[in-house]
């Protein structure tokens, strides 16, 4: 007798553990959709542009005093939007995480002045370019040992690793130390915690413009003009691609990129 109630004790608790393995299961595979759902569709799928952007690289993508996103990325990509009667949501993100995003899907476009190169068009797609700018060194403006570009040989310099300005740095042999973007990187100059940091000119005349006693200056040198676009991913197709350019065109036909421009700079940086 006891032997069958240890037999049967026994089975339950095999039945026990089938029924919990199994559940398990279906958590997980619960779990995966739930994964799987939170990507975002490609903007033409949806309508939708769920939009990348860092929201702390001012005056393009920021915050303001009543923490509201702002920015002159933010104003272009909704102008195309609202020519487009596409949807806009926005996820922010550091820019060193910004490609990973794009790449998983977390977002279906980036606008955070993403610079256009040989490297990424191979991995993405570009709409036309809404911003032409030029790199600058900024350095502080007692600092009389970097006076070009080829000076920062061994020098510490603030740099995002991917950028342009970052790869820039690391070629001309510079040491680099790891920052979230222009803001933090200004700060760590000011502070005497590096000697300089590689950036476009626009970010360095609204850093003045916004801070005008910062004792920093630019340098010029031979670094190439950049081109920023909003950055697709390869699965994004090319009808949408056209309708992007077509709406892009509008806007600097109309005279609204330009409006949006000098809004933020002064000046219109939509054009060569």
């Amino acid at each position: 007798m006891n032997r069958g109630r240890e037999m049967k004790k026994l089975l339950m608790v095999l039945v026990t553990l089938i029924v919990a393995v199994g559940l398990a299961a279906c958590g997980n595979d619960s779990s995966s959709k739930k994964d799987s759902d939170s990507k975002s569709k490609t903007a033409s799928e949806d309508k939708t542009f769920v939009v990348g952007t860092e929201g702390t690289y001012a005056p393009f993508s920021f915050h303001d005093k009543n923490d509201k996103l702002t920015g002159y990325d933010i104003d272009v990509v909704k102008a195309v939007a609202k020519e487009m009667d596409y949807k806009v949501k926005f996820k922010e993100t550091q820019w060193d995480s910004m490609f990973a995003g794009l790449d998983s899907g977390r977002f279906n476009v980036v606008a955070n002045q993403v610079g256009i190169n040989d490297e990424r068009k191979e991995k993405y797609k570009f709409s036309e370019p809404y911003t032409y700018s030029q790199g600058v060194l900024v350095v502080n403006k007692d600092n009389t040992d970097i006076k070009s570009f080829d000076d920062v040989k061994g020098k510490k310099l603030a740099q995002t690793f991917t950028s342009n300005y970052g790869k820039l740095a690391k070629s001309k042999g510079a040491e680099l130390t790891k920052v979230d973007g222009f803001n933090q990187a200004m700060d760590l100059l000011q502070s005497n915690r590096v000697e300089g940091t590689f950036n476009d000119n626009i970010s360095y005349l609204d850093y003045k413009k916004q801070k005008p006693n910062a004792k920093v200056k630019a340098i010029e040198g031979n670094a190439e003009k950049s081109q920023s676009a909003l950055t697709f991913s390869k699965k994004e197709d090319d009808k949408t691609i056209k309708e992007v350019n077509k709406a892009m065109k509008k806007l600097k036909d109309n005279g609204e990129l330009a409006k949006i421009s000098e809004k933020w700079f002064g000046e219109d940086v939509s054009k060569p």
